[in-house]
């Protein structure tokens, strides 16, 4: 058995489901979205017997391009977390009804065939096939079944589109000039490219832009808020849950390594970038009266603590921001979830028209509350063990940068228990809430229990990844 069989599952599955017709769409999706995340966990335990699960095959002679997937912890990891928020995803989308429903359900599912490919593909080519065959199904997604204003909605996904369109054209200049240097695109041939300091550098800036708008980062973030914002729900959980840590991934797994005297040497640079996003993305979300916004502006700042972790170049720094990358990942898409299913009972996002949640719906008050305790990482949950740890490696650089990095914690919990102050307490709103529906309810349990479970164990996840990142870490530390 070998890891190629997931993407064959999504790849069928995004066909069927398109051609089962709207009735059985959702349900069909469901079930290829499950059965991937079925054979993730058996190569998994393939994985952990010591056996070969990767796959390699020639596919292009000339220029040399090969189909190479890579399964080795890290990769699984990031593999795992897709396979598990898709289903989930799909699941939270039962309460909505949409129009076309079969291509909607057939573009998640291409959505994360692509995403994973991403995350599994060993040649910079195939890679960069991938990276970009992301794109178009999020296009459509948001442009298609997005809310509010079409022509508002068509600005917000155009921008999005031509912005991360733009920056991966630079990365394709770099696998290009790799080529040149290794006759080869394959990672490991690239692995070993003895490239001087001004190659190293034109080559990490051509990386750096590509992964610094799909994360995004200041000042790359502009087209975050409005996407998140016009974007269906599930649109906006495949983006924030997943996509974006397609850059993160693609730092560790690619740009560092390849490139890392720049990485060494303008280390505080990149550290305070991401760092500068924290500040950013908090202060900002303290000031939004759009319940999507203020958790859009929430996940920046969140993202840039981990971007500032990869950069720091330690076991920690890495260890952590794989964690913390699995732990937001599960989070957010809760937290999106759960303003999702207030806006079904509501038709609101405005903070100011909620209120009085807890007496018509106290189980939905309580899976709230964890969620939002989640993402501020208290401890016992997932989140305070990526934070944790990539705060500590900050603080081996310089604790200045721990200190400025942990205000992530301190106004990350003003506004987000400020926002739960007025969305979920105060006065009964005049509308009635129904209670969470099954499908909402599984969702939101599933959530919770990963995030208390590897809160509590975090073993199973760093006994995964540390030999992959070990290994990078010599690469990046060969010179």
């Amino acid at each position: 058995m070998n890891v190629s069989l997931i993407l064959i599952i999504l790849l069928i599955g995004a066909f069927v489901t398109y051609f089962v017709g709207d009735k059985l769409a959702s349900k069909v999706a469901l079930f290829f979205s499950l059965a991937a995340l079925g054979c993730s966990v058996v190569l998994l335990n393939h994985y952990n017997l010591g056996e070969s699960i990767s796959y390699i095959s020639q596919w292009i002679i000339q220029p040399k391009i090969s189909f190479v997937l890579n399964a080795d912890g890290l990769g699984i990891a990031m593999l795992l977390l897709t396979t598990a928020l898709t289903p989930i995803i799909i699941l939270s989308s039962f309460g909505n009804s949409y129009p076309n429903a079969k291509g909607f359900y057939a573009l998640i599912l291409f959505m994360a065939f692509a995403m994973v490919g991403t995350f599994l593909a060993a040649d910079g080519l195939l890679y960069y096939v991938f990276w970009e065959l992301s794109l178009i199904p999020i296009y459509f997604i948001a442009l298609i079944w997005g809310n509010g204003d079409t022509e508002e909605r068509k600005k917000a996904v155009v921008k999005f589109f031509i912005y991360t369109l733009a920056g991966s054209l630079f990365m394709l200049v770099a696998f290009v000039y790799l080529y040149t240097k290794a006759g080869s695109f394959l990672l490991t041939d690239l692995y070993e490219l003895d490239l001087s300091a001004t190659e190293q550098l034109w080559i990490f800036l051509a990386f750096f832009l590509a992964y610094a708008i799909k994360i995004p980062l200041i000042p790359f973030h502009t087209w975050q808020a409005s996407v998140y914002q016009k974007a269906p729900t599930a649109g906006t959980m495949l983006l924030s849950g997943i996509m974006l840590k397609m850059g993160l991934y693609s730092i560790i797994r690619w740009q560092l390594p390849i490139a890392p005297l720049p990485a060494k040497e303008y280390m505080t640079v990149f550290i305070a970038l991401g760092i500068a996003g924290v500040i950013y993305g908090s202060i900002v979300a303290l000031r939004q009266k759009d319940l999507k916004k203020l958790l859009a502006y929430s996940s920046l700042a969140h993202v840039g603590l981990i971007a500032a972790g990869t950069y720091t170049l330690t076991a920690d720094g890495l260890s952590g921001s794989v964690l913390q990358m699995i732990a937001h990942g599960f989070v957010v898409v809760g937290l999106f979830l759960a303003a999702e299913i207030i806006f079904r009972r509501y038709e609101t996002r405005v903070i100011s028209e909620m209120g009085g949640i807890r007496y018509q719906s106290p189980k939905f008050t309580s899976m709230f509350l964890i969620l939002v305790l989640a993402s501020v990482a208290l401890p016992s949950t997932f989140n305070f063990v990526g934070e944790f740890t990539v705060l500590y490696s900050l603080s081996q650089i310089n604790i200045w940068f721990a200190v400025l990095g942990g205000t992530t914690i301190i106004l990350g919990a003003y506004y987000m228990l400020k926002m739960f102050q007025h969305v979920m307490l105060g006065e009964t709103n005049t509308k009635p809430f129904a209670d969470v529906s099954i499908s909402e309810g599984i969702s939101l349990v599933a959530i919770i229990a990963v995030l208390f479970f590897f809160g509590l164990y975090p073993k199973p996840i760093t006994d995964l990844i540390s030999p992959s990142l070990d290994v990078i870490l010599k690469v990046i530390h060969r010179n």
